[in-house]
């Protein structure tokens, strides 16, 4: 079950990463106080969805009492994103 949660924290961080790279491209040259604002902003949304992408399944399994299965997702998952890591 972890493992589906890591796959969809490593295609975000591989869609993010990608605008990141071409993002001069895709938006211009933006040397200006927008510039850190957008990063900054985009490091915001990027920490919640990855939070909502790993702890939402174990969230809901801890509050309908399944706790053992809950933490177990937790490790699984940190577990299968080392994996993907170490593979990359």
């Amino acid at each position: 079950m972890g493992i589906l949660q890591s796959i969809g924290v490593s295609l975000y961080c591989t869609t993010i990463g990608s605008i990141m790279q071409n993002g001069s491209r895709l938006f211009g040259k933006q040397d200006n106080f927008i510039t850190p604002i957008f990063v900054l902003t985009m490091l915001c949304v990027s920490v919640l969805v990855c939070a909502l992408l790993v702890f939402k399944k174990p969230y809901d399994l801890f509050f309908d009492g399944k706790k053992k299965e809950a933490i177990n997702v937790v490790v699984y998952t940190t577990v299968s994103l080392f994996f993907i890591l170490a593979i990359l």
